[in-house]
């Protein structure tokens, strides 16, 4: 039987040696330097914002109280706005399905496919879908319709990263008894593999869902259509009561949006 001596000895780490403590103080003031460069390079100046706080007092006074002369033609932009991150994300979905099964270790028959996969899901998240809409309204034009292109080419490298991470986490023991079956690989990953995971690749989804929708209320900025739009121009003509407008509409949107998806959330967890 051990003393209590032992025990607490057991309980008491050994002294770190000097090399390690060194070492951690050296990495902190690596961290504090680039920090500070960090704050340099972003010319954080907290005096400015001091110095501008009395003007943004002014355009909130001025916001009061908020315009609805046009409150028709609002929400028919907040519609569009709703039907943009929708759609959006649903096209983002078509585009993510195949792409995650062959970005999953665990699915892919070849690094050949699963390297070039996780290359293009990469790109796709790694470019925000402002800048794919700016782009695109190039391509396409003003309206709408850049913007949804814009989400799902984003979207979709971000639900398939996702998608694929939880397929990697499947349970192995169905995946295993329906492959020695003699099944082929399609259906074992629909009889086996997808039971399993469905859950999660739905609130995957719909928390994406959640993104698009607030995503696309800046979209407009670019002219990809929408609210965000409105709110640009309403900025421009320094109209702050219609901002006001605008920004309530925004704050409704987005709150009865994401509290319908953690209900569904919840529903399928």
């Amino acid at each position: 039987m051990q003393s209590p001596i032992d025990d607490l000895s057991a309980l008491v780490r050994p002294p770190r040696p000097f090399a390690d403590r060194a070492r951690f103080v050296i990495l902190m003031l690596l961290g504090v330097a680039f920090y500070v460069l960090c704050l340099n390079i972003a010319q954080v100046d907290f005096a400015r914002l001091w110095a501008g706080l009395p003007r943004l007092a002014n355009w909130a006074a001025r916001a009061w109280p908020p315009d609805l002369s046009e409150f028709s033609l609002l929400t028919q932009r907040a519609a569009e706005t709703v039907a943009m991150g929708v759609v959006g994300t649903s096209f983002g979905m078509i585009i993510a399905a195949p792409l995650c099964l062959l970005a999953a270790r665990n699915v892919t028959p070849s690094r050949l496919l699963w390297l070039p996969a996780r290359g293009l899901l990469n790109i796709l998240r790694g470019v925000d879908s402002f800048v794919f809409a700016l782009l695109l309204v190039a391509a396409v034009g003003l309206g709408p319709f850049a913007g949804v292109l814009g989400l799902a080419l984003h979207s979709a490298g971000s639900i398939a990263k996702l998608w694929s991470e939880t397929i990697e986490t499947a349970k192995p023991g169905p995946i295993e008894a329906v492959a020695m079956s003699g099944a082929s690989r399609l259906k074992v990953i629909r009889h086996a593999m997808l039971p399993d995971v469905l859950p999660s690749l739905a609130s995957i989804s719909l928390y994406m869902l959640e993104w698009s929708v607030r995503a696309s209320t800046v979209l407009g900025v670019v002219g990809a259509g929408g609210i965000g739009q409105e709110l640009k121009n309403s900025v421009d003509l320094l109209a702050f009561d219609r901002v006001f407008t605008i920004l309530l509409l925004i704050l409704a949107m987005v709150t009865i949006i994401d509290s319908v998806s953690g209900w569904l959330r919840k529903r399928l967890l």
